[in-house]
């Protein structure tokens, strides 16, 4: 039986026997069963994403379908599906880039590379003007860390424990997921200091509410600024992906701590950002610019991989050595993808979809919560919402074997997403989605938890 990919995504948490045994509808089917040994037998293995739990064979729109037949609507998606699956003009751009011009050596630069450049630039905002693009998300933070160390001269990070921000070996040291980690024989990339992140329902430093975490988070980072004070970022996502947004003004505060000790401020938005949470870039919710941007996962449209790093233009320092020197770093054929990526989701308006379809994905989650006492907290900004399963909300102890339990139930239902903690629902739908299809794909989620 294969193991469960990307159900659970966090420090602590495995992959158990029980939930192996949980969905044996269709495993054994020989349509489906042939391509999964197969798979078992030619990949490497590793958590959370092999051996695979099904297979695909179509994607259009926010559907998935397997090799038997079955639909699911993609909650999930790896944060890539901001358009759905196989946007027609996306594909279209894609198919005339190919004919007109379909790689360019380093050495030459191209017209969609340059001006994915600029249109990235005049979007971001601030003085982030500068641009360098990577085949990934955890490559860019590489390249970010790169940039700071290069304009500030020191070596030092602060980011969260249990935070994600790539798989390289760099950025899973400023990350903090022990998945990420624990493999690792020897250290980790030395100077990457850790704090707790803010949680208001299980805070770390004691609290009880959202306003008082955060509080006790930002003056951590401040304290630790302080007293080492040689730190050259601080790396971060500017809401948690998990999802989890900040408290009022914590990033505020961060931010006037970075400025008083020469610290840079790297905000990671590969799986937040270009509208997810219902603003273009996370951090406008915060009032908060950056010194550098991270972009990734759905900047190629959910069909080709690129990334990209937004810097302030006064951190254009590293002229005299190679800092990404990727080979498809100006590929003219990721970039037009990325190009009509961004141009699709302003015209089309989706980021204000995002807002408004958000609002009522929140609000309909929150009513559940009103229903059902398992249901302990929901959060979230845009179409990133989380439902954290509790066995009781006196207790708040986290209810994994419930949420794998809802998790299953809506798979054989038809709609797929990922289990954030062990015990957090994390529903992240296509920015494309109809009112239809959410509230259908919400109906399932409120059945399950309410027969669990």
């Amino acid at each position: 039986m294969a193991a469960i990919p990307e159900l659970v995504h966090t420090e602590g948490d495995s992959n158990t026997t029980a939930a192996r045994g949980r969905w044996d509808t269709g495993q054994n089917d020989p349509r489906i069963r042939g391509l999964l040994d197969r798979d078992a037998a030619a990949f490497m293995h590793q958590s959370l994403s092999s051996p695979c739990l099904s297979t695909i064979a179509r994607a259009e729109g926010i559907w998935i379908e397997d090799t038997a037949g079955r639909r699911f609507m993609d909650f999930h998606g790896n944060s890539v599906h901001h358009l759905g699956y196989g946007h027609p003009r996306l594909v279209a751009a894609i198919k005339k880039q190919l004919d007109d011009l379909c790689f360019a050596p380093r050495r030459f630069t191209c017209e969609p590379a340059v001006e994915l450049a600029e249109k990235l630039a005049a979007l971001a905002p601030g003085d982030l003007g500068k641009v360098l693009f990577t085949t990934g998300g955890s490559d860019a933070i590489e390249v970010a860390l790169k940039i700071a160390r290069a304009a500030t001269g020191r070596f030092k990070t602060v980011s969260f424990w249990d935070a994600f921000h790539g798989a390289g070996f760099g950025a899973a040291s400023v990350g903090g997921e022990a998945t990420f980690r624990s493999h690792i024989a020897g250290p980790m990339m030395t100077g990457t200091e850790h704090v707790a992140s803010w949680d208001g329902y299980r805070c770390p430093y004691g609290h009880d509410t959202l306003e008082a975490s955060g509080l006790a988070c930002a003056n951590m980072i401040a304290y630790v600024l302080g007293r080492e004070q040689d730190v050259a970022a601080v790396v971060a996502e500017p809401m948690r992906a998990t999802p989890n947004p900040p408290p009022p003004g914590f990033w505020k505060r961060v931010r006037e701590a970075c400025d008083r000790h020469g610290t840079l401020l790297i905000f990671d938005e590969i799986p937040t950002g270009l509208g997810k949470t219902g603003k273009v870039f996370a951090h406008e919710h915060d009032g908060v610019t950056p010194d550098i941007l991270v972009l990734g996962k759905s900047l190629g449209g959910g069909i080709l991989p690129i990334a990209a790093v937004i810097a302030r233009r006064d951190l254009d320092v590293t002229g005299g050595f190679a800092i990404g020197h990727y080979t498809h770093e100006k590929n003219p054929v990721t970039t037009r993808a990325a190009l009509t990526t961004i141009d699709i989701i302003l015209e089309e308006g989706l980021v204000e979809r995002s807002a408004e379809l958000g609002g009522h994905m929140l609000a309909r989650m929150q009513d559940l919560m009103a229903r059902s006492p398992h249901v302990g907290d929901v959060r979230g900004r845009g179409l990133m919402v989380g439902v954290e399963l509790v066995e009781d909300r006196a207790s708040r102890q986290p209810a994994r074997d419930l949420a794998e339990r809802v998790f299953y139930t809506c798979l054989e239902q038809g709609l797929s997403f990922k289990v954030s903690h062990g015990n957090v629902l994390t529903l992240s739908p296509p920015l494309v989605i109809s009112k239809t299809d959410l509230d259908r794909a919400l109906d399932i989620v409120e059945t399950a938890v309410l027969a669990a």
